[in-house]
């Protein structure tokens, strides 16, 4: 058994441009990596890109379908996918000057040619950075500095705030049909690339996290990290080379790169791409009959309310991640469907999940154990473990980790070589992991700890709620109070009696103690463009109150 700190390269870098390899975080602050399973002795020199596409057609996989637009405009084969990424690599070296280790920004939808751009960036070099399609302009410029990007790669329909960004920075349209269009360009380029051989461990894409909990942080990842979270999660999911992937997280956000993406890919499965989450998805999972998805919780909700509409039977498995998995949503999605979710814990910073578990070793409400290759424990502040059943802060070593790039921040992710996630958990006596909080959505109240996700649960399980939220607000006698943000179902009037009555329910179905006191109906939650609710957002909103 090996456990590696890794002290620099394990290969020889490619990179010309350096930016990446001098912005991680000064070695003794890396967390501790675990290589312990043959699965992740890669070689030094590794393009994760080639490895993904060059393997498929070594495998005879040419012919099959891969990447499918939900609408029908474009169908990639894996040799098509091949192809195209190779024709748009010469573009970007021959034309645009790319050289191993520059910074690509891509600003794009979910689509079969925003993921031909992803894999040309990584086979020609360069380091992707895949960006939200909702984001604006101060937002895109924010990126842009802290990822010092000069090139960028733009959806044609996303090209009015790209426009507006400040810096001297080379925009390429794509999808336009023009002239300068860079997939117009890329038809008359040659099909045939060699891919750049960069080090397993130079880094293939920075991923900035969602915000939740406020200023992004811009996270960094390895060529190996690529592969390294197939090895890791495919194995709990059990993808078949004939299932059909769906899901509606965006390609930047690393839970979607992942099951739309990698791990498709890794089996020579296919995946159905769809532009926007909501009925565009739901009509995508009718029509294309797709087998497994990957979406958060509120999406399945999404989907069970909306079953008399859209034929979803098609899915023999579905993951959930992003946020916890309530245990009614898991009872409810198996009572319709007959599936049982599997829900995982990842981040942006591990890159992908890091603790689940899939079929007879569910146990509804849990996260699951650690995946093969991750160490995780509960700990107290000093991060010692904590005795099982008892609630304290999750820390995870894994086969990935935590390198913020130029970020203060790394030495509060990262202590005594554990990442700390930001979680509170209890694992009990049989080693599983059951989420309580975010660390700051815990409630203290009255000397109770009260965690907002499980009255949340509880609320949930209320015919009239659709969705809720539960922060902490401040109050003189108890410290703190809880508080719920309730979304009604569409046919419910947020009335004062169901304020009273969705607080009776609370305190019958959970300890009473942890009622909430007070209910706001709300329309809609402040939520991330990943699907993420922003609690931070309804505190802030509660402290900027007038007393």
């Amino acid at each position: 058994m090996t456990t590696r700190l890794i002290p620099g390269p394990t290969g020889r870098s490619a990179h010309i441009d350096p930016f990446c390899r001098e912005g991680l975080p000064p070695v003794e602050q890396w967390p501790v990596m675990h290589w312990d399973d043959p699965r992740y002795a890669y070689p030094g020199q590794m393009n994760s890109g080639a490895v993904l596409l060059d393997d498929a057609l070594d495998r005879s996989w040419g012919d099959r379908p891969c990447m499918i637009a939900a609408d029908g405009s474009v169908s990639l084969g894996y040799g098509e996918l091949y192809e195209w990424s190779n024709r748009i690599a010469n573009v970007l070296v021959e034309d645009l000057g790319l050289q191993p280790g520059n910074r690509v920004l891509l600003r794009c939808f979910n689509n079969p040619w925003a993921v031909a751009l992803w894999f040309a960036v990584l086979r020609a070099g360069g380091v992707v950075v895949t960006t939200m399609p909702l984001l604006r302009v101060n937002e895109l410029d924010t990126t842009i500095d802290k990822a010092e990007i000069a090139l960028a790669l733009c959806d044609s329909r996303l090209m009015e705030e790209m426009e507006k960004v400040s810096g001297d920075v080379v925009v390429v349209p794509w999808g336009s049909g023009g002239a300068d269009d860079l997939l117009v360009r890329a038809r008359s380029s040659s099909d045939g690339f060699t891919p750049v051989d960069t080090a397993a461990d130079d880094v293939a894409l920075l991923a900035f996290t969602s915000g939740t909990t406020g200023e992004p942080k811009c996270t960094m990842h390895f060529h190996r990290d690529v592969l390294a979270i197939a090895d890791m999660f495919n194995p709990v999911a059990a993808p078949r080379a004939d299932d059909v992937f769906c899901g509606s997280p965006p390609l930047a956000f690393t839970f979607g790169l992942g099951g739309l993406v990698i791990f498709p890919m890794q089996v020579g499965a296919s995946a159905v791409l769809t532009e926007r989450p909501g009925e565009e998805f739901l009509n995508a999972i009718s029509e294309h009959k797709p087998t497994v998805c990957y979406t958060a919780p509120t999406a399945y909700r999404g989907m069970l309310a909306s079953m008399d509409q859209y034929d979803i039977s098609s899915l023999r498995a579905g993951v959930s991640a992003g946020e916890t998995l309530p245990k009614p949503t898991w009872e409810q999605f198996k009572e319709a469907t007959g599936v049982e979710l599997i829900d995982g814990i990842g981040a942006t910073e591990m890159l992908h999940i890091f603790i689940s578990v899939s079929g007879d070793d569910i146990r509804p409400g849990a996260t699951g154990l650690p995946l093969l290759g991750v160490r995780a424990q509960v700990v107290d502040d000093d991060v010692e473990p904590v005795p099982d059943g008892e609630v304290g802060l999750l820390a995870v070593q894994a086969p990935t980790g935590c390198r913020y790039l130029n970020d203060e921040r790394q030495t509060e992710y990262v202590k005594k070589g554990w990442n700390l996630t930001g979680d509170a958990y209890v694992k009990d006596a049989d080693g599983y992991f059951w989420f309580q909080a975010r660390a700051d959505d815990m409630i203290i109240s009255s000397g109770y700890n009260i965690a907002g996700p499980e009255v949340e649960a509880s609320l949930l399980r209320h015919p009239s709620v659709a969705e809720c939220a539960v922060v902490g607000v401040s109050d003189e006698m108890r410290t703190q109070v809880v508080k719920a943000f309730v979304v009604v179902r569409q046919d419910v009037d947020p009335t004062d009696d169901l304020a009273g009555e969705l607080q009776s329910f609370v305190k019958d179905d959970i300890a009473p103690y942890k009622y909430p006191r007070e209910i706001d109906f709300v329309s809609a939650l402040p939520k991330t463009q990943t699907g993420k609710v922003q609690r931070y957002r309804l505190r802030e909103l509660e402290e900027s109150k007038p007393e």
